[in-house]
């Protein structure tokens, strides 16, 4: 049965108890017993569950031009200012949008480590939701609400697991920056606007984001696999317009822009990129094969990584996705994905459009097809369709521009492996998580990462806690929640990777 609770509630119920038996005191990170606790921070601070309940109740939605974080960021400035961290609240034009970037000084002057997480969630079909998405709900174990995986529950995670070690009076050899983006789902003031207009605050060695997924088991629970992404796919839109007359709708004609729409849909929605494997991809893939306990899976990764021609890889390709607990997440890890978004047609109920349009998300591999070379690939499938097909540029940008732009987006190199924030995250993956293997990715989808990859730091990413495939088809989508349990350990996790930065 679901427990609906509302902020207050929620706070008074869990600041207190939800905290018992996993104090950050309690804790043994490597070989040195974490010492008694040393400052007064509240124990609601301390509790991810409840910082999470908190992240949540504050909506910031984001419809495409930004949200209203104001209030969110305010939350978490009381929160560093409990703790005796020193922060400050950076506005944007536009009104209410805000990044909070806190500080932790160090005590050598060795480059900071900067851990990023942005505020602004996508917006929630309520009526879809079988809770309120910001009214934060335990239910079956796990915490429900828009942001819960992405990306309040890292955000939750880092900051609770950090505040343990102040609680402890610890202390760190480098500045530890938390910068609190906005505008990372869409808008104009997110972390590059940011860099531009204050880069002397958000200077660092290296940076950690969302990211890498904890995969379980087929028993949704067991830790199999912890990753770390080092690389993002190229992010490109593509539009489909098709053209037709427009008339009266009493005389449907043949000539339907919407129906030769439909039918161009219907083709590409059948259609898959060629799988492109890449040192990146094929270290992850090994790894897979190496982590899960279904043999069958393990036995077709093998096929896969072992191919010695195009269509033997396809096969095994679909094999792999066919077997996978998580098929939409390995399928996407192995070409260039296209998936509708946004549709427009028409305007009025008696007047058949002349033209209709669809919006196509797609995503490319570094190292893999280039996004000229899909584009090239979808007119010469809609040759003689009737329907256009053009890249989504902005305003008063060229097709050549987009795609040289995009040509520097696919030739990125992935984050280097040779950084003490990696060695961090591979330690604290072996400490908290003893069973499952460990490995570098490549994220699937975007971060805020660029204007810090476009000064060659290196940036990687982490949702540090255990999802089952359900929870992560639920990202961007319905029911948005991650398993209490899983959270409490990848605060744990969090906490054990800060460790290694501890003097």
């Amino acid at each position: 049965m679901s427990t609906h609770l509302g902020r207050r509630t929620f706070l008074t119920s869990l600041s207190a108890a939800a905290i018992a038996g996993v104090s950050g005191s309690q804790l043994v990170a490597g070989a040195r017993t974490v010492p008694a606790a040393a400052a007064a921070i509240p124990a609601a601070d301390l509790d991810p569950l409840d910082l999470l309940g908190r992240m949540i109740s504050f909506d910031t939605q984001n419809f495409g031009t930004g949200g209203k974080t104001r209030p969110y960021a305010e939350m978490i400035k009381a929160v560093w200012d409990s703790a005796g961290v020193s922060s400050e609240i950076i506005p944007t034009p536009k009104k209410d949008n805000v990044h909070l970037l806190a500080r932790i000084q160090g005590t050598t002057s060795a480059a900071p480590l900067l851990v990023l997480g942005h505020s602004d969630v996508v917006p929630a079909e309520k009526e879809n939701w079988a809770t309120d998405p910001f009214t934060p709900t335990v239910a079956g174990g796990a915490i429900f609400g828009r942001g819960a995986l992405d990306m309040k529950g890292m955000n939750s995670a880092s900051i609770a697991g950090l505040l343990r070690h102040l609680d402890e009076g610890g202390r760190f050899e480098r500045d530890i920056i938390v910068l609190t983006d906005c505008d990372e789902e869409a808008g104009d003031y997110g972390s590059s606007w940011l860099a531009e207009k204050h880069w002397g605050k958000l200077k660092a060695g290296m940076v950690l984001t969302e990211g890498g997924w904890f995969l379980a088991q087929p028993d949704k629970k067991t830790p199999m696999l912890i990753t770390v992404t080092r690389q993002d796919k190229v992010y490109f839109n593509i539009d489909l317009t098709a053209s037709g007359t427009a008339t009266h709708s009493s005389k449907p004609n043949p000539d339907s822009a919407i129906v030769t729409l439909a039918r161009a849909i219907d083709r590409l929605a059948g259609y898959l990129a060629p799988v492109h494997l890449t040192p990146v991809t094929r270290r992850y893939f090994r790894a897979l094969a190496g982590a899960t306990d279904d043999q069958r899976l393990a036995q077709a990764i093998r096929l896969l990584l072992g191919a010695k021609n195009r269509d033997t890889r396809e096969r095994a390709a679909t094999l792999v996705v066919a077997r996978s607990s998580y098929p939409w997440l390995h399928s996407a890890l192995l070409r260039t994905t296209s998936s509708f978004v946004i549709e427009e047609a028409g305007y009025k109920e008696n007047v058949i459009p002349s033209t209709a349009t669809v919006r196509v998300n797609c995503r490319g591999i570094p190292g893999g097809q280039k996004p000229r070379e899909f584009l090239a690939d979808l007119r010469a499938m809609m040759k003689g369709s009737g329907v256009d097909v053009a890249l989504g540029l902005l305003p008063d940008q060229t097709e050549e521009e987009y795609l040289h732009d995009l040509d520097k987006s696919w030739a990125t190199k992935p984050a280097t492996l040779e950084t003490p924030l990696y060695r961090a995250i591979e330690r604290a993956a072996h400490e908290t998580y003893p069973g499952a293997t460990f490995a570098p990715a490549l994220f699937e989808a975007g971060t805020s990462l660029t204007p810090w990859r476009e000064h060659g730091i290196p940036g990687y990413g982490v949702y540090p806690y255990v999802i089952d495939n359900d929870q992560l088809v639920a990202m961007h989508g319905n029911d948005e929640n991650i398993f209490v349990d899983a959270l409490r350990q990848g605060t744990d996790f969090m906490y054990r990777m800060y460790d290694h930065f501890r003097v």
